[in-house]
């Protein structure tokens, strides 16, 4: 398979990926934004903050988790204890599906992922409505039930689609797929009697090690918020709402970008190789490809940093009420804005860097990840002491500066000897960068003269004025960042072409 027939693929894994995000983060957007106006800023708290930790750490130290930690009110947080071991049983349910989820992504099967998600994700969100509305003693248990219904569906999605694929000899399908039948993916003796396939154990191992730092770094906060019980409920509650508010477009965009392309880049690119040492027009479209991508990010990052500033407290009162846009919540979101920003720069620089490191590189990687989850850890507690929720948004942004610079360090260096400098997609023109701080300078004072307490006319206003000026740093965009618009156009163009074919 080609360069470019691979490149079409991942294209479409992105964009459907990313249609299948927008379409159904909206349809959860609303229900959740529902669900809140019967919700308390603690049961939030509780379900989003210290629960999904309770998926892992469930399995393992189930005991200290429920006798141990501090134990929510029964009042606030009723069923507290089951819900935490439903949620600790969903993770189990969820891994049961992962070597299917892992064959699906790296054969880009597009529509089984569209399809499973989306099911799982809607079925859920009614799941929650239907049982806040007509069961809110339950508590915990509404969270904790749809979680693990959520998980259940999910993994039948896959399970039925890879048993009927499998069962029928003439796909053209099982050409390709490394299994020929669902027992191949349990454990079982290699053809030379061993059980454990070493050189494959020692590079899992080196993953393993990586996402478990990869987690620390990622739900640090998490962790730090309920050991050290530097927030009560209520403001882990309305942290985490905003988190979940801030992080809505780096999932509706980034996450399919980074997952497809990551798939993308580990095709075109050899592991153990130099640059130089590689087929060079495979290595030539995975710089071009890198380059619109940084660019892509930078772009949606900056464009998200500057019309949130002033747009973040009318979103948090439109979503979530006063609950939201009074304290903290416009400040969380303003800082999260930023880090959205870092956000998006990181998860491209890490997909092409894990893609294209050897199993070496990874192993210094994870040395620099463990100094760096330490660290975070520390720096969470400390800023947090210091300014409250919005110093875990303080950490996470020293967190992801330093990994885009190990990301950015091993990218010049994977280049350095080739002509080539995906690097030049971090920078933009001056008039596009003008365009940004007038529309930022405008649109601040805009949120001080009509938002948000003058009523609905001067919110429009204010929501109408940021649209102008949105459109028009898209249209200096467009015109300034040709390279990129035509990037995008033939991508787009890419996967019909190839549906045609097929």
């Amino acid at each position: 398979m080609g360069s470019q027939e691979v490149l079409g693929q991942a294209a479409r894994l992105a964009s459907s990926g990313l249609l299948l995000q927008v379409v159904f983060r909206l349809i959860t957007f609303v229900l959740n934004a529902f669900i809140l106006r019967f919700l308390s800023k603690e049961i939030v708290g509780v379900v989003n903050v210290r629960a999904p930790l309770g998926v892992f750490w469930s399995l393992f130290l189930g005991w200290v988790w429920l006798q141990l930690l501090e134990v929510p009110d029964p009042n606030v947080a009723p069923h507290y204890a089951a819900g935490v071991v439903l949620f600790g049983l969903s993770a189990v349910v969820e891994l049961l599906g992962e070597p299917l989820w892992f064959l699906a992504q790296a054969h880009m099967f597009v529509k089984l992922k569209v399809i499973a998600e989306s099911l799982s994700v809607i079925l859920k969100s009614v799941l929650t409505v239907f049982l806040v509305l007509w069961l809110p003693h339950w508590g915990l248990y509404i969270f904790s039930l749809a979680q693990l219904f959520y998980t259940t569906v999910l993994v039948l999605c896959y399970v039925i689609y890879f048993t009927k694929l499998l069962g029928s000899p003439e796909s053209t399908k099982l050409q390709t797929l490394p299994v020929s039948r669902i027992t191949d993916l349990l454990p079982n003796i290699t053809r030379n009697g061993a059980f454990i396939n070493w050189k494959e154990a020692k590079l899992t191992w080196s993953f393993f090690k990586q996402s478990f730092l990869k987690q620390i770094l990622t739900e640090g906060e998490r962790y730090v918020m309920t050991f050290l019980n530097v927030l009560n409920f209520g403001d882990q509650g309305v942290y985490d709402i905003v988190n979940n508010l801030g992080s809505l477009v780096a999932r509706l965009i980034f996450q399919p970008i980074e997952e497809s392309f990551y798939v993308f880049f580990a095709k075109v690119l050899e592991r153990e190789k130099d640059a130089t040492l590689q087929k060079q027009e495979d290595v030539a479209v995975a710089a071009a490809v890198l380059e619109s991508l940084l660019k892509l990010a930078l772009l949606s990052g900056l464009t998200i940093t500057v019309f949130g500033f002033a747009y973040s407290q009318l979103a948090l009162d439109i979503y979530g009420g006063a609950m939201l846009s009074s304290g903290s919540g416009p400040v969380l979101l303003r800082s999260y804005c930023l880090y959205v920003l870092l956000l998006a720069i990181n998860g491209v620089t890490e997909c092409f860097t894990f893609a294209a490191m050897s199993k070496e590189e990874v192993d210094r990687y994870n040395f620099v990840m463990l100094a760096l989850s330490s660290s975070f850890l520390v720096l969470s507690y400390l800023l947090t002491r210091w300014c409250g929720s919005v110093g875990f948004i303080l950490a996470n942004c020293f967190n992801m500066g330093i990994r885009i610079t190990q990301s950015l360090c091993f990218i010049h260096r994977y280049y350095r000897r080739s002509p080539h400098r995906p690097l030049a997609g971090l920078r933009l023109s001056p008039v596009l960068l003008g365009a940004f701080a007038l529309s930022g300078g405008v649109t601040a004072v805009s949120e001080v003269f009509l938002c948000c307490e003058r009523g609905w006319p001067a919110r429009l206003a204010h929501i109408a004025l940021g649209a102008f000026c949105l459109g028009a740093t898209l249209g200096t965009a467009f015109l300034t960042e040709t390279k990129l618009v035509h990037f995008l156009r033939t991508q787009l163009g890419v996967p019909r072409r190839i549906e045609k074919t097929t």
